[in-house]
């Protein structure tokens, strides 16, 4: 007799057949997705494509030259000539909105924003150093206001310390050298201001950050969030979708448009704080809607600016480092710049975002007591801006100060 078990080995297998070629054909698609950039040269995009231009230097060329026919109520939240001094700087970056004046022969005071608003929001503290006699420099980071965004880049600790060192460069005075200028950072400005003290400590006078980021515990990051913000799971375009739906500005529970959380704690909803003192009728919900209309690379810039450890607190390296730059200046034979050898930390009693008590545990272990002037002032996470001068009182105090 024949054995039959050959034969219904043969029939099974032809009946697998089709279910075994599909997933072969599906596996090998997977593996050619993962070896496709290796198996192609590498080249780069042109130089034009790596840049997302700012739409908003467009809207207000619009808004200029109609402006006599246009109702206060229409006028741009953020204008080009919101204050003196104002520069379009090109670079290969992309173009970057700078505003520089004061005395030319004041000390010199360099001012970076938050995570969502551009410069306009520190307008009333800027204007408080020019009146004390300071020569100031604020700008738009990458992605914000009137500024491009290089679209192919991290926005990290790196990108935004070589903007700095641009934004420097485009002055007609020098504002480089040893302690060459005072550096106050608010929000995600405090965490690149950090970053760029760390390295470059001989160029600065001081230090000042107000609510600074990078120390936030990663605890307040919601399982949505981190799942949003980092699954390899979903899309980029379908995360710059939600991202942007959930930066947009509207009526509810306080939150903050400078970390996308729910904010429960907060006493004041941060999109509705007033821009400046005498602008009441425009406030920062309005900037970051408008930014979120006109500037292109906005959300992905915020998303980039979200993923590094400028917001969250991912790694304590440049705080340690900058910690050790601090200690080196209170020795005898000190190195040039911070010639205090502490810097000047302004916190809010009521911050929901940073959390005054978890910020100055965590701010002297890295820094130890003797590096941190620390300064408490009544409000929540908006104080730099609706409190602008009295921060800028308060550096300036600090800055006086000689031990």
């Amino acid at each position: 007799m024949f054995d039959l078990n050959p034969l219904l080995a043969i029939r099974q297998a032809i009946r697998q057949a089709p279910l075994l070629g599909v997933t072969a054909a599906a596996a090998s698609l997977a593996l050619y997705v993962q070896i496709r950039p290796t198996l192609s040269d590498v080249q780069h995009l042109p130089e034009e494509q790596t840049i997302t231009r700012a739409r908003t230097r467009v809207e207000a060329g619009k808004g200029q030259r109609s402006a006599d026919a246009k109702a206060p109520e229409d006028e741009l939240p953020y204008s080009m000539d919101a204050f003196p001094g104002g520069r379009q700087f090109n670079t290969i970056y992309g173009t970057i909105q700078v505003f520089e004046w004061g005395p030319e022969n004041g000390e010199k005071v360099l001012m970076m924003h938050g995570l969502s608003t551009p410069c306009i929001a520190l307008g009333d503290m800027a204007k408080e150093f020019v009146k004390k006699g300071y020569r100031v420099m604020i700008f738009d980071f990458f992605g914000r206001g009137y500024s491009d965004t290089p679209n192919d880049l991290k926005h990290d600790a790196r990108l935004y310390t070589t903007q700095i060192l641009l934004v420097l460069s485009s002055s007609p005075l020098s504002w480089t050298g040893s302690s060459a200028f005072h550096i106050v950072g608010f929000s995600l400005g405090g965490s690149v201001a950090v970053a760029f003290a760390a390295y470059h400590a001989s160029m600065l006078r001081s230090v000042t950050l107000i609510c600074p980021g990078g120390l936030i515990r990663t605890s307040h990051i919601s399982p949505r969030s981190q799942f949003l913000y980092s699954s390899g799971i979903i899309p980029d375009w379908f995360r710059l979708r939600i991202l942007h739906s959930s930066l947009e500005p509207r009526n509810g529970a306080p939150r903050s448009a400078d970390v996308p959380e729910q904010v429960k704690d907060a006493e004041v909803d941060f999109d509705d704080v007033p821009i400046a003192a005498d602008r009441h009728g425009v406030r920062i919900g309005d900037v970051v809607r408008w930014q979120l209309k006109n500037n292109d690379g906005f959300v992905s810039s915020y998303l980039s600016s979200l993923r590094s450890s400028l917001v969250f607190r991912r790694h304590d390296r440049i705080w340690r480092v900058l910690a050790d730059e601090l200690r080196r200046r209170r020795t005898t034979n000190a190195p040039p710049g911070l010639p205090s050898g502490r810097i000047c930390l302004i916190i809010a009693e009521s911050d929901a975002i940073v959390v005054k008590d978890e910020l100055v545990e965590d701010a002297e272990a890295l820094l130890c007591r003797e590096s941190v002037d620390m300064r408490v002032l009544k409000g929540g996470h908006e104080i730099a801006v609706s409190r602008g001068k009295d921060v800028a009182s308060i550096a300036m105090e600090s800055w006086d100060r000689k031990h």
